[in-house]
């Protein structure tokens, strides 16, 4: 498919948000943050590091990106209008039989229903990943909930702070819902700057855990990524994946970040896991080494001792150079050639245990008016 002038311009618009969000300044931390970052053995004196290298991009690998984004002629996006997705609310208003129900809702949000407990991961409603709202990512479809018809929550688990993963205008609205906030160090800044009581703000280092009520534990686990909301504050506050452990079920949610031995140790640590929650969009060559993609996801998940894999992160914004169902068709292929179970439900489908293994096909189904429309076009 060549460029289109709406593929043309989508890229201009992209290239816009992507200049803007380098020019937008943060707020610093508070002193006890500050603190609490200087101690962490993951603070080198002026950033978060990884724990391995990663490839930087470079200044002519980033010209060459830009030129292909804009040159380029993937189907980023559909070029059909997707079925509308529903969750019914009164679905998840009982408590799952078995105890671990999964809902995914889109991109990295998903609602975790573990054990009597419910947690919901980098909760993102808006329309745009974007700090503008003229400008950046748009949905490809609609959230299948309404925020507020969401059940009660007992905690939402927050990876790191880029736009597709801290949207300001969900936090806003669930924090004052008086729901308590689980993030790595340094992200509670954007929360206080965003009148967030400070008693909903909970921040961890790597390998830090909490019990909540004495029957859950969250743990902050390592992850192979980075952070910032403009190119000023890179790298200031942490990147994490989660461990999510109930009286009977294990979840590991892992946020964003490439393949790194960090995996083998969280699985050793805390596997086997029921549910492996792992990114498998937004790859390229020049970010290889923060993103997984679909083959680096399988490894991921064969680390961790999964039993089941939900991939994330992928059919719900364009935020790479490949087409947008690329991912979970190059998924497919690389699970089952290792006999991985694949959790791959329409976004807002609940699926319960202790069978989570399921292929909604959702991303090649078109809406039934598209269809009406296609059938008198042929008549």
């Amino acid at each position: 498919m060549k460029a289109t002038p709406g593929i043309f311009l989508a890229s201009m618009t992209a290239t816009a948000c992507l200049l803007g969000c380098l020019l937008l300044y943060g707020k610093s931390a508070n002193d006890t943050a500050r603190e609490r970052i200087m101690k962490s053995k993951n603070y080198n004196g002026k950033r978060f590091v990884n724990t391995i290298p990663v490839k930087i991009t470079t200044a002519s690998s980033a010209a060459n990106t830009m030129w292909k984004w804009i040159t380029g002629g993937e189907e980023r996006q559909p070029s059909h209008k997707l079925e509308k997705f529903e969750t019914d609310p009164n679905q998840l208003m009982s408590p799952p039989s078995s105890g671990l129900r999964v809902t995914w809702m889109n991109h990295s949000t998903v609602l975790i229903e573990i054990d009597g407990k419910r947690f919901l991961t980098d909760p993102i409603w808006s329309r745009r990943a974007s700090p503008f709202s003229f400008a950046g990512p748009t949905r490809f479809f609609d959230p299948p909930i309404r925020l507020e018809n969401l059940p009660r929550l007992d905690g939402v688990i927050i990876s790191h702070d880029h736009y597709d993963h801290l949207d300001e205008a969900t936090i806003k609205k669930l924090g004052s819902l008086g729901i308590p906030f689980y993030m790595p160090l340094g992200v509670g800044e954007h929360f206080e700057k965003w009148k967030i009581p400070k008693e909903q703000i909970h921040e961890f280092d790597w390998w830090e855990s909490v019990q909540i009520d004495g029957d859950h534990t969250l743990i902050a686990t390592p992850a192979c990524h980075f952070s910032g909301r403009n190119i000023f504050k890179r790298d200031t506050t942490l990147w994490a994946s989660w461990v999510i452990i109930g009286e009977k079920h294990r979840v590991y949610f892992g946020g964003d970040s490439g393949y790194f031995p960090g995996y083998k140790e969280i699985g050793e640590k805390y596997g086997p896991f029921d549910l492996t929650i792992l990114e498998i969009g937004a790859y390229h060559s020049n970010w290889g080494s923060i993103h997984l993609g679909p083959a680096n996801a399988v490894l991921a998940h064969l680390d961790l001792k999964g039993k089941v894999l939900l991939p994330v992160h992928w059919g719900t914004f364009t935020l790479a150079l490949h087409r947008w169902e690329a991912p979970v068709e190059e998924l497919i292929v690389a699970a089952n050639a290792k006999g991985i179970a694949l959790m791959l439900p329409r976004p807002g489908q609940p699926v319960s245990a202790p069978d989570m293994r399921c292929n909604s096909g959702w991303w090649k189904s078109r809406s039934t008016a598209m269809r009406v429309e296609l059938l008198e076009e042929g008549n």
